[in-house]
């Protein structure tokens, strides 16, 4: 019984990964790379919100 919700759980578990994994760059890792490459406020918002819907879909 447990190989058959097996299939089923890695689709979920990738997506939840994947979206975690853009959520963390987008609070963590995307702020001291902006920061290090000297892009302004605004744009680091705007690919936050990017990040963040894409982690969304997922």
């Amino acid at each position: 019984m447990q190989q058959d919700q097996k299939p089923q759980n890695q689709p979920e578990m990738a997506s939840l990964l994947l979206g975690a994994g853009f959520a963390l760059a987008s609070l963590i890792i995307l702020p001291a790379v902006a920061q290090r490459v000297g892009l302004g406020s605004a744009v680091t918002i705007a690919l936050r919100g990017a990040l963040m819907r894409a982690s969304n879909r997922f």
